[in-house]
């Protein structure tokens, strides 16, 4: 919708959207700003609207914005993930969109346009037409436009307004004029009607009317502010600065106490007042009118602003709306006044993950009012390096700790003396110390100085206080983190156990997720998984509320990982219902790693399904998802991808990864790459497998032998039984069988204890048959049999595709399925839980295979074969 202020462009989607909503269909409304050109705050605002009326959709997203600064395709593609798993309708306007310049934001609105579902629609009311891609839109038929045109009152619609809703007794011809002369603009009619309530020379005014829109809003605006009486102007003017007005607060703004009737009689002279909910407590002002008001007031009572936004700042904080308040108190240019506020509202800033809002304040206040304040120092490094912004860090911590060092007053007496330390908040001063360290731990840990970051938290965890759980919390976790990317994982164990103890006797039990996500995954690469689905139940046992509405976030991410213990189990079933209850929780019951844990999850059991190119379509999104964090990253999507491209003998882009990783079989070896070396090794047996390159096969068993040796120091027991899966079917080979048997015996006894089935399974025909022989050998032979049968049900579920020259896979035979039952892309891909993208490639397959070219010929010639009658292995 693009028309020009005043052509009620707000006022008709707000009696449309009562229509909409009367329909079943869900409705957001946000009106936009010229603050909203900070993408973090449009995005924020954006994604929490969509949110609430589409029951949590995008609430991921949100988590995203809010714990650190992704790229937004990453926000987009998340928000874009949970709006196609929703089945209702949802409306989202964006009022007044023309105040968005930052083309950043303009980007990232067409990229949703481009991708939204289509039961989700979004509506953009706008001064000018938006920076989009209306042509593109307009083309494919997905534009509706309503323009000025559309919205002028035609002659008797005019007449209507004016002798209706505003009760003047015009002549036809007076309407006439009225209307010709304001061309049908609404917002001139109204300003002309309130103008003329009252008047006796109707005809004289009408006469005098002209000029254009800017014009004609000044000229009526005059009119209607100087025919109210002195003390409803100087009320309108005073309170034009609020972006919402209720009666106790305007008392405060205007000084008055009729606030609330004064708001009730401007609602009934439909005097371009608002109201805000069912119950009028809360109203705005026409933008058009508050824009005249606020330029009024500007030009003859510029001197009264700072005084309105500080009694409107006094008002908000009083009333525990702390953003409101800052914002009035910057507003007012009353800076110190701002950063105690600011200052108070750190910690809550940190426990919401919040920094983005609190690094938008600090780039307001004066750097000479922020420099004298040690804790807003402080809060801003926190802030810096949230977001991976660690430029001008080193600095500002080396100014605070010259505070630190040089004791003085902190009392607020001293604020009128900048050279004075000043300090609202002294419980947060007297963990500056603490935290300062903590800061430099994490600096140090992102440079990859692991000594460093341990030196700077023994010195945090010494200086705090036992009470202080939540900052001894944080400096363990950061030397948890400093072991667990060194390798040393009994010693990151200990210190996680620690981090995850504290934050719960600190009441954060949200957090202790993340915590026990680490405490996992060290287990596992332990050769643990026991201890490591232990830790998952355990931590969801510990939670309250997981079986009401209020699930903690995180708890999703439990069921990712108990998920892939379930799948190295070889229980197909259990590994798949972990995830469908990961994704039932939703977004509220996610951390932001989830999106990429999830996707890498469900890519493993599409991959032990035999459905090779969905788990490389899950891959591709999973690596777009990816959010760096301070989790050392030990399983990079690029090597999971590299394996499978192994296993469909696509060995040109296997050794593309190795040349763009730089990977040799001579590196220096290391926990944080052994991932990727192992993946290396697989490589290279892949290569002797077609070149028959017996240096080939020496270069890989020479590799395998340092990483087991490694692995072994390490005490990475879960690496150690993969690398001797690795070493026995390289000896297998090679022609040693009683050195394949050696190697296939010492991972037998590592794994049995620990349940591992997968781990020999997805080896297939080459491991078969060393368990065959291991088995006549009496070793294990329970385990074994378990082992062959598991392979043998993988086996037994591949596809019977007779008649085919190539047969279908297991996940093309459930597309195929789902095309007999006649559903579209959509429902398929979200039956399957795979993209739309998938579905398509799946089916472009199904035709090449059965030799049609559409779904009709692909159904009729599966039912000849006799394809539809297995069962699904869905």
């Amino acid at each position: 919708m693009s028309a020009p202020a005043g052509f009620g462009k707000t006022t008709m989607l707000t009696e449309w959207l009562a229509s909409v909503s009367a329909d079943g269909r869900s409705a957001a409304w946000l009106s936009l700003d010229k603050r909203d050109n900070d993408p973090a705050l449009f995005w924020t605002y954006f994604v929490t609207a969509l949110k609430t009326a589409s029951n949590g959709a995008g609430a991921a997203a949100l988590s995203l914005l809010q714990s650190a600064q992704p790229p937004i395709e990453a926000v987009l593609a998340t928000l874009l993930n949970d709006l196609h798993a929703i089945a209702k309708d949802v409306v989202l306007v964006l009022d007044d969109y023309h105040v968005i310049e930052a083309r950043d934001i303009q980007d990232g609105v067409a990229f949703l346009l481009e991708h939204l579902p289509p039961h989700v629609h979004l509506v953009i009311a706008s001064r000018a037409d938006p920076a989009l891609p209306l042509a593109r839109l307009r083309a494919r038929g997905e534009l509706v436009e309503i323009r000025a045109a559309d919205l002028r009152f035609a002659a008797d619609e005019a007449a209507a307004y004016l002798n209706g809703a505003m009760g003047l007794a015009l002549t036809a011809r007076d309407v006439a004029v009225l209307e010709g002369r304001t061309e049908g603009w609404i917002a001139a009619l109204q300003l002309a009607a309130l103008s003329m309530q009252g008047r006796e020379d109707i005809a004289g005014f009408i006469a005098g009317f002209a000029g254009d829109d800017r014009y004609i809003v000044d000229y009526l605006a005059e009119e209607v502010l100087q025919r109210q009486p002195e003390d409803v102007q100087r009320f309108l003017l005073q309170t034009s600065i609020l972006d919402r007005l209720t009666g106790p607060l305007c008392d405060v703004v205007t000084g008055q106490d009729s606030g609330k009737v004064r708001l009730a009689a401007l609602e009934r002279g439909n005097l371009f007042l608002v109201p805000l909910d069912a119950r009028r407590q809360w109203y705005r002002y026409h933008q058009l009118f508050a824009d005249v008001l606020q330029a009024r007031l500007l030009d003859e009572r510029g001197e009264e602003l700072p005084g309105l936004h500080r009694r409107a700042s006094a008002w908000y904080e009083q009333n525990d709306e702390a953003y409101d308040a800052i914002r009035h108190a910057l507003a007012a240019k009353d800076f110190e006044r701002a950063a105690d506020l600011v200052e108070l509202a750190v910690p809550a800033i940190r426990r919401n993950r919040q920094e983005a809002v609190l690094r938008g304040w600090l780039k307001v206040l004066p750097d000479e009012v922020v420099r004298v304040r040690p804790v807003l120092g402080v809060g801003l490094v926190g802030a810096l390096l949230v977001s991976g912004d660690v430029e001008g860090v080193e600095g500002r911590l080396q100014e605070v700790e010259q505070w630190l060092n040089s004791p003085t007053d902190t009392s607020k007496e001293i604020h009128a003396r900048s050279t004075e330390m000043v300090v609202a908040d002294d419980e947060e001063f007297r963990r500056l110390p603490e935290t300062v360290e903590v800061y430099r731990a994490a600096l140090a840990l992102g440079r990859g100085d692991g000594p460093g970051t341990v030196s700077h938290v023994r010195r945090a965890l010494d200086l705090a206080p036992e009470e202080d759980h939540l900052g001894r919390a944080a400096a363990s976790g950061l030397l948890g983190l400093a072991y667990w990317g060194a390798g040393e994982l009994e010693a990151a164990h200990r210190a996680y156990a620690e981090c995850m103890a504290g934050l719960h006797r600190a009441g954060h039990l949200a957090d202790t997720f993340g915590c026990a996500i680490a405490l996992a995954d060290i287990r596992l690469v332990q050769g643990r998984p026991h201890d490591a689905m232990r830790t998952y139940e355990q931590a969801l046992e510990n939670a309250p509320g997981q079986r009401g509405p209020d699930v903690l976030r995180g708890a999703a991410d439990m069921h990712v990982g108990m998920s892939g213990i379930w799948r190295e189990r070889g229980d197909l079933q259990s590994a798949t219902r972990h995830l469908l209850r990961s994704q039932e929780l939703g977004p509220l019951g996610e951390l932001p790693q989830n999106l990429y844990r999830w996707r890498a999850a469900m890519a493993r059991i599409r991959e032990m399904e035999g459905d090779l190119a969905g788990a490389l379509d899950l891959l591709d999104e999973a690596e777009r998802l990816y959010v760096s964090d301070y989790f050392p990253n030990v399983r990079p999507v690029p090597a999971l991808r590299a394996r499978i491209w192994i296993a469909q003998g696509r060995l040109g882009e296997a050794h593309g990864w190795v040349r763009e990783q730089a990977l040799s079989a001579d590196d220096d070896l290391s926990y944080l790459r052994e991932f990727e070396h192992i993946t290396l090794a697989r490589v290279i047996l892949a290569r002797y497998t077609t070149e028959r390159s017996m240096p080939s096969l020496h270069e890989a068993i020479r590799l395998l032998g340092r990483l087991q040796r490694t692995a072994e120091d390490g005490g990475r027991t879960g690496s150690v039984i993969e690398i001797l899966v690795l070493q026995a079917i390289a000896g297998q080979m090679r022609g040693d069988i009683p050195a394949a048997l050696a190697s296939l015996h010492q991972a037998v006894a590592l794994a049995e204890p620990e349940g591992y089935v997968r781990i020999f399974a997805d080896e297939g025909a080459p491991m078969a048959s060393l368990l065959r022989a291991a088995v006549k050998q009496r070793t294990a032979p329970g385990y074994l049999r378990r082992l062959l049968a598991a392979m043998n049900n993988t086996e037994n579920t591949a596809p019977a595709n007779h008649g085919l020259i190539e047969p279908l896979s297991e996940r093309e035979l459930n597309v195929l399925q789902l095309l007999a039952r006649d559903l579209d892309g959509p429902n398929i891909a979200r039956e399957l839980m795979v993209s739309l993208n998938t579905v398509r490639t799946h089916t472009r397959h199904i035709y090449a295979k059965l030799g049609v070219n559409n779904r009709r010929a692909a159904v009729r010639q599966a039912e000849e074969l006799d394809l539809l009658s297995r069962p699904s292995g869905r």
